[in-house]
């Protein structure tokens, strides 16, 4: 590929401002294109970033020959045909989380790059930092033995406006999609596989989106997981932790953006791995999805996209356990 990879932007809200600030700052990126739903937005956004095209529609992004990979970061409601429309173009795209509305959206994107033989990839930076590809690689060595329990809490205190992304169901909206979205990831990431049982509960609010939830995940050989996520509560810790047979290792503070871990060995020796901070996690996926360009893969390991598909099947039957389904479906 050439010298600098050429980035378009789907989107202008907060999330594609971070991205891009993130993104201006590497050396071998470079951001050429904004693709958003009026021209006003489109303009302001690139005169911020000094991206030279500035389109008025996802689809006119989606047409420009000089982009080599899509970031898209609108709602994701828009997921599915944003990244349709850049797969059916050749384009390789990194899709903010959550990834899609339900397992059926994910699986028509991921057969459409498949058939396409174009890169694709879910925007779940977690996994993309050091300390999570450390976690992973000590639950591959057994480091703390047979992983037996794990314990994931995201719960944020959101601002109430029954009309924004986060208490809208039409947009969306909910606790689950938008932050336990990481705990489940997380899960799947320990386990390496999909859960055999569900439970869970909800509190779903006035506006009938889910505020706060608990889930249970049970799987094949016993062990479990427990998972807690908020809107309209907020926990003092965002912690996860993983207990194995043979010690445990804990990710203290932010768990989806982690500079450090704590291992237990054998249950008496513990230490504290720190890890240098790039950026605030945008860095990591974008370096990520570079990485894969230049070495012409279609899918990254860290995030496969088998995974991202496990991943949304098992916030649908969380969902079934509520009985609740998006005006979409």
């Amino acid at each position: 590929m050439r010298d600098k990879i050429k980035w378009g932007i789907i989107g202008t809200g907060d999330i594609a401002r971070k991205f891009a600030s993130e993104l201006s700052s590497l050396k071998d990126a470079e951001i050429v294109a904004v693709g958003s739903r009026s021209k006003e937005t489109a303009e302001r956004f690139g005169k911020d970033f000094d991206i030279p095209r500035r389109y008025a529609s996802y689809g006119a992004l989606a047409e420009d020959m000089e982009i080599d990979v899509v970031y898209i970061a609108n709602l994701h409601p828009w997921h599915k045909d944003s990244v349709l429309q850049c797969l059916r173009k050749n384009k390789a795209v990194l899709c903010e989380k959550p990834f899609a509305m339900n397992s059926a959206e994910a699986v028509e994107m991921v057969e459409c790059a498949r058939r396409q033989k174009v890169f694709l990839m879910e925007a779940m930076w977690t996994h993309c930092f050091p300390a999570i590809i450390e976690v992973r690689k000590l639950i591959m060595q057994q480091a703390i033995g047979d992983v037996r329990l794990m314990e994931a809490c995201f719960c944020n205190r959101a601002t109430w406006n029954p009309q924004g992304r986060l208490f809208n169901l039409n947009l969306g909206g909910g606790a689950l999609l938008d932050v336990g979205v990481y705990n489940v990831a997380l899960a799947h990431l320990v386990f390496d596989r999909c859960p055999s049982q569900i439970k869970s509960i909800a509190h779903i609010g006035e506006s009938e989106v889910d505020e706060q939830c608990s889930i249970i995940l049970g799987y094949d050989n016993g062990a479990i997981a427990t998972l807690m996520c908020a809107l309209r509560t907020k926990a003092p810790y965002h912690e996860a932790a993983i207990y194995g047979t043979d010690g445990w290792i804990k990710i203290p503070s932010l768990f989806w953006q982690p500079d450090r871990i704590i291992v237990n060995y054998n249950n008496h020796k513990e230490q504290e791995i720190k890890f240098e901070r790039v950026g605030s996690g945008y860095s990591y996926e974008a370096l990520e999805v570079m990485r894969c360009l230049r070495e012409k893969k279609l899918e990254s390991q860290l995030i496969p996209l088998d995974r991202t598909i496990d991943v949304m099947h098992t916030l649908d039957n969380v969902r079934k356990e509520w009985g609740l389904k998006y005006p979409m479906e």
